[in-house]
Parts: C-alpha cells; sequence; structure tokens
C-alpha cells in the first residue's frame, strides 16, 4: 500500500507553481499527509528581500523584534494556502537560498533531508530551443530527487489532432 506521510510543494508563485500546489493539497488531503511548501531564491535576491522585510518592520514598530527567515517564508508561502489547508495538512513553510546548484539543487536537498515521500511541482512547459538553453528545475529534480516526483502543468495539454 503506498503511503505518503510528507509531500513537497516547491513553488516560485507562478501559474505553473500554483497548480501544483492545487494537486499537492488534494493529494495531502487523500493521504492525511503534511504539506510543505518551499521556495528557493538566489542567494542574493534572498538577502535583499530579507533585508527589505527587517527595514520595513523596524520602522513600522518601535519594539520590532527581529524577523528569522523562517517567519519571512511563512508570511510569503502562507497566502497559498487557507486557513484549513494549513491547520489540517500541518503547513510547513521554507525559504532557502539556493546555491552554485541552483534551485533544483536545493529542492533535492531539502527532499532528503526532511524525508519527503512526493514531490509535486509546476512545469512551465517550455518549447525545447528554451529547454535547451535554460535547461529545466522541474527536470533536474526528477533526475536527482530521493523520491517520486509529479509535475503539473498550469494549462491543459493541447488536445491531439484528428
Amino acid at each position: 500500500m503506498l503511503v505518503l506521510k510528507r509531500i513537497l510543494v516547491p513553488t516560485d508563485f507562478s501559474e505553473a507553481s500554483g497548480a501544483a500546489t492545487t494537486y499537492g493539497i488534494a493529494m495531502a488531503r487523500a493521504f492525511n499527509a503534511q504539506i510543505c511548501l518551499l521556495h528557493v531564491e538566489p542567494r542574493h535576491d534572498l538577502e535583499i528581500m530579507v533585508e527589505r522585510e527587517l527595514v520595513v518592520e523596524k520602522y513600522l514598530s518601535e519594539a520590532a523584534p527581529a524577523r528569522s527567515q523562517s517567519n519571512a517564508a511563512h508570511e510569503l508561502l502562507a497566502k497559498l494556502l487557507s486557513d484549513d489547508d494549513q491547520r489540517d495538512l500541518r503547513a510547513e513553510y521554507v525559504l532557502r537560498a539556493s546555491g552554485a546548484g541552483g534551485p533544483s539543487a536545493e529542492i533535492v536537498r531539502y527532499a532528503g533531508e526532511r524525508d519527503i515521500d512526493l514531490i509535486v511541482m509546476g512545469t512551465h512547459g517550455r518549447g525545447f530551443a528554451a529547454h535547451v538553453v535554460m535547461g529545466s528545475v522541474a527536470e533536474h529534480v526528477v533526475r536527482k530527487a530521493p523520491c517520486p516526483v509529479l509535475t503539473v502543468r498550469s494549462r491543459p495539454h493541447p488536445a491531439p489532432p484528428r
């Protein structure tokens, strides 16, 4: 019998990631699994984002405690789930900076660290030329992940010609 305890949904906040989140929620509900939402930013962009949040908070509140990256992740990613989903699926929110291996390496690393049973991620379905030039985060994750990966397109496949 297939048992899923933890489902990882990496997101870049795109339409394709939104579609993957919908599938991830459905799978987590079907298996009573925990859902983990992960966003990976390039290291430099993450540092700028966290610094901006700290500056804004400092000026808006006199007694504002320093926020950690996990708090920033919670605020960004919590918007993707309803209050019921957050509670029922024991949502975990993670914001990580990518290193030299890019986002795919960080997604694979996280899946291994957290003993993830299934990764559900969006794919943009770009054409062959774009894939050759840019590669595909989803493809790299499929190749290296320690668990099964379900890829979800944001738009349905076109109907085959008759």
